[in-house]
């Protein structure tokens, strides 16, 4: 029998966590101010500057699976990953401050922001990649893995939601279309994901600089194309990612819209709608709490369908009530209070779930070696990457097809659209977020590797170890 392996020390789990808070700034800044900047303030048509952040994000979701292979293959005295996690942060952090100021005259243009953002995405798909991959090299211990992706959520959600804090508090408190505050703004991220990747980097050294235990093959590109295939041919990622492309989805549709549904549908204040980080970073450390103990009884793919399902429930709930004119007056505390205690559980359940598919794919990672004798954490968690940013460029779109749908008005002030307008958008929104849960709950319980077989695994390549010669 296979002994228990220790538990990771606690300064591990923090220093590796951090890392993340460099992905949490980067989200932050594309989700909800890059569109309004560049439009409003510097002045790009806003279509042009979608079609720039798609671009990006297709790009950068196709090289993910090359940058991860490339981190398989890295052979060093520090290890496969942490020379990535050295070299890539400050040029990102050079890449994420023109961003934000331009190094051109005048309103950028199409081609000068596009090569930016796929500059920016590429350096931190270059830390996130091969921080991520360190999972399974970290540990192969079931809810230890857990652990630390409880960890980078953490981190990674309290980050973007600190700057989003200070953005609206500091940095565009006086001027939400200030050219002076989104500088700062840029100045202070571009700070941040330099520090926390470096300083996660050497929290981690000592415990992880080492050569790998097999050297790779030489660089050849149809080499690299055939790993990437054999690593996504596997038939638990498959049903991973059959679930995941349905959630992310569904995220990217509801990230893209989420001003309409805050503002329009929903009608909050500026006073309410400045208690939502709050909300969301309350129901993240509440996940953080959880999360171990019902991985711990009920595995992860149980768990991450059943909390699809939860998190899905809770948030269509209120538009059921508001279409059936059973909810509080728009715009009103009640109103916002209610909704707020409905996003509590339907953000949390979301996130255990992606918690929980995210922790999965490091099972795939032995599931693999036992079958090929080849480790590929890197190629598994780009993949990852690949099924969520394309899945969340298809959100969008579906997003921007719903608001043509429904015909919604161009500079019209929440509260005076047309509520045969909104009733539209509102039904097509939760028709398409309920098919969405349905199928990757669906998936995400049939993923086929659980706890006892993830041990049983264990085992095995344990004992071929020790016999090797």
């Amino acid at each position: 029998m296979t002994p228990p392996p220790r538990p990771l020390p606690m300064r591990i789990k923090l220093f590796h966590g951090s890392g993340a808070v460099a992905f949490g700034i980067k989200d932050n800044g594309f989700s909800i101010f890059l569109l309004t900047y560049y439009n409003q303030v510097l002045g790009m048509e806003a279509w042009l500057v979608s079609l720039a952040l798609v671009i990006a994000l297709v790009v950068d979701a196709l090289i993910d699976p090359f940058l991860g292979n490339m981190s398989d293959r890295t052979y060093t005295r520090w290890g496969r990953r942490l020379p990535w996690l050295y070299l890539a942060p400050v040029p990102l952090a050079f890449a994420w401050y023109f961003l934000w100021v331009p190094p051109i005259e005048g309103p950028p243009d199409f081609w000068t922001l596009l090569g930016l953002a796929i500059t920016v995405r590429l350096l931190l798909s270059a830390c996130e990649v091969p921080s991520t991959a360190l999972v399974p090299e970290l540990t192969r211990d079931y809810v230890e893995r857990t652990t630390l992706f409880r960890y980078r959520f953490l981190f990674g959600w309290t980050g973007g939601l600190i700057t989003l804090f200070l953005a609206y508090q500091v940095f565009l408190r006086d001027d939400l279309l200030g050219r002076d505050g989104y500088q700062a703004y840029g100045l202070f991220g571009a700070i941040g994901m330099a520090l926390f990747v470096i300083g996660s980097a050497l929290g981690q050294h000592s415990f992880v600089a080492k050569y790998p235990k097999d050297k790779p093959a030489p660089f050849r590109l149809r080499a690299v194309f055939h790993e990437i295939v054999e690593a996504f041919s596997e038939r638990p990622f498959l049903i991973f990612a059959a679930g995941a492309l349905a959630a992310y989805v569904s995220q990217g549709m509801t990230f893209a819209l989420s001003n309409y549904l805050y503002y329009f549908v929903w009608q909050l204040s500026e006073g309410q709608i400045a208690l939502y980080p709050l909300v969301l970073f309350v129901s993240v450390v509440a996940v953080f709490v959880l999360l171990g103990g019902l991985h711990h009884r009920f595995g992860k793919a149980r768990t991450g369908a059943a909390a699809t399902l939860v998190s899905m429930a809770f948030w269509l709930i209120p538009f059921g009530l508001f279409a059936l004119g059973a909810w509080p007056q728009l715009g009103t505390n009640a109103s916002a209070a209610v909704l707020f205690v409905f996003l509590f559980v339907s953000n949390g359940a979301g996130v255990a779930a992606v918690i929980s598919a995210t922790s999965m794919v490091a099972e795939v990672v032995e599931a693999f070696e036992q079958k090929t004798g080849r480790r590929a954490e890197g190629s598994f968690y780009a993949g990852n990457w690949l099924v969520q940013k394309s899945a969340t460029g298809v959100g969008i779109l579906l997003a921007g097809g719903m608001l043509s749908l429904a015909a919604f008005p161009i500079g019209t002030a929440p509260g005076a659209v047309n509520p045969a307008v909104i009733l539209d958008l509102v039904g097509m929104y939760c028709g398409a977020i309920l098919i969405l849960g349905l199928v990757s709950a669906f998936w995400l319980a049939r993923f086929p590797i659980s706890r006892a077989d993830h041990e049983q695994r264990l085992a095995a390549l344990s004992s071929t170890e020790l016999t090797a010669p």
